[in-house]
Formats: structure tokens, C-alpha cells, sequence
């Protein structure tokens, strides 16, 4: 059962609060119109959010996960507000509250100098990098170790370059006081509290994900209907022979059915 999201330049997260939940309202409601009558409910809509206002950002999550949305999709910043500044994780705390599922999408991507301007560079390299950037942020700024263990959460795009970068901030934290942040724990504690897509379009990248995060934290990304996204949906992960067919399954459907918590109709 695929799950949609909205492109993260619908989130309007630039305007008057007001106007943004407007804009989400829209969208949210439009989202569960079209899975209803056109997905006939083998479709399944994740919600936008107006982080402007905690407040108005809360109570609409709530309205649009009630009314069916299976959860809400965050940008991985607000401006200049990382994963763990206090008004995310109060956002997030919310969403643990509420079970509510919160996937985390790369977008607005860091380049002060442009110097990512060539070659779609912004997506290739920043979207990876900002989503690195925001798991290691939510463990060294220690948003994990104040947010409910039971909070479900996971990151796009393979978790960027994370899995691969897991060793350079474990060395880090461990001979380096400046490198701890407020973790209470070494980054390789938290990797029971995340998940990510399959996203990476490389076996050598996906053994590696798979290795770090375990099959069982790693569902099928897509990108679709991106130019950038995987041309055959699910064929990485299928051609993969390091994965069992148990594993492929998971990856497959059954990772994100038991994370989204999704009901699966006959077929």
C-alpha cells in the first residue's frame, strides 16, 4: 500500500502562519480526497504541518491524522531551527502523544555560496546532506534522549550519508568532549530510534544502510514521480543478493505497513 506526500515547497513554510495552515488544510484534506476516490483505499496520504506556529502545527496534525492522514511529513528544518531546537522536538512530543507517524524530508538545501548550483547538485549532494545533518543533530543535540523512545520517526533519502558517516561521529564523540553535544550516548545507541528508505539507487550503498540500520528499519523509498527517483520502483531492493527474501519482504511492504501502521485490504 503506497503511501503520498506532497512536495516540500507546498509547505509554505516562508509565509504568515495563518497562511501556511490554510495552504496545509487544502492540501491535507485534497490528499485524503484522492485516496479515498481514486486510491480506493489502497492509498494512504501523509499530512503538512504549519511549523510557523507550534500551536496551529500541533492541532492539525491532529485534525488531518484523525480525518485518515497515517502521518505527517516535516521538512528537516525550520529557517535556522534544526531537529533539535525546542519547538521540533515540542512538535515531535506531540506526535509521540498522539502516535502519530512523522517521516522527515530534506528540502531548502544549505548553500550560502551557491557553489551547489551546478550540475542539480542542491539534489543530488544537499539533499543528502541535510538529512545526515539532521539525524546527527537530533542525537548530539539530544532531542532523542528527550523525546518518548515510542516516538515513529524515520528520515528520506537513506538517511543521507549517515550510515556511512556513523563511524566518524562514534570516534569522534568518543575522544572528543566538543564532539558529544548533549548526547548521552555514543550516536551508535540511537540507531534503534529511526528509520529510513530504501532510497540510496546503489546495492554498495544499500548493504551498507542495511548493515547499519538492520532490514528491519530500512522501507521502500521511491522518489516517485521524480525525475531523480528510482525508474523501476522496488528493483534495488529486489536485484539486492545480500538480502534474504524475508528481508526483501519487509523492505518491500512490510516494514512500512508496521511503521505507518497501515490496514491492508484484500487483494
Amino acid at each position: 500500500m503506497p503511501v503520498s506526500s506532497a512536495a516540500p515547497i507546498l509547505f509554505q513554510w516562508h509565509r504568515p502562519a495563518q497562511d501556511a495552515l490554510d495552504v496545509a488544510m487544502h492540501f491535507n484534506d485534497a490528499a485524503l480526497e484522492m485516496c479515498t476516490s481514486q486510491g480506493k483505499g489502497r492509498l494512504s496520504a501523509l499530512c503538512q504541518v504549519p511549523m510557523q506556529d507550534l500551536d496551529l502545527a500541533c492541532a492539525e496534525a491532529s485534525r488531518a491524522c484523525a480525518n485518515g492522514c497515517v502521518g505527517v511529513q516535516l521538512g528537516n528544518h525550520h529557517g535556522t531551527q534544526d531537529m533539535d531546537h525546542e519547538n521540533m522536538v515540542a512538535f515531535l512530543k506531540h506526535c509521540a502523544a498522539e502516535d502519530i507517524a512523522v517521516m522527515v524530508h530534506p528540502w531548502d538545501m544549505m548553500d550560502d555560496q551557491e557553489r551547489l548550483s551546478r550540475f542539480m547538485m542542491k539534489w543530488t549532494v544537499g539533499m543528502p546532506a541535510e538529512t545526515q545533518l539532521s539525524i546527527a543533530i537530533m542525537i548530539l543535540g539530544g532531542a532523542f534522549d528527550d523525546l518518548p523512545k515510542d516516538l515513529r520517526i524515520m528520515f528520506a533519502h537513506g538517511g543521507g550519508s549517515f550510515a556511512f558517516l556513523l563511524g566518524r561521529l562514534e570516534n569522534a564523540y568518543l575522544h572528543r568532549d566538543i564532539a558529544r553535544g548533549r548526547a548521552a550516548h555514543p550516536p551508535s545507541h540511537y540507531l534503534d530510534r529511526f528509520a529510513t528508505d530504501s532510497a540510496v539507487f546503489d546495492h554498495r550503498a544499500l548493504r551498507c544502510l542495511v548493515d547499519t540500520m538492520g532490514a528491519g528499519r530500512v522501507m521502500l523509498g521511491s522518489d516517485y514521480p521524480f525525475p531523480l527517483g528510482e525508474q523501476r520502483v522496488g528493483k534495488l531492493v529486489r536485484t539486492a543478493d545480500f538480502l534474504s527474501e524475508h528481508d526483501k519482504a519487509a523492505m518491500l511492504g512490510g516494514n512500512a505497513i508496521d511503521f505507518f501502521k497501515l490496514k491492508v485490504l484484500p487483494k
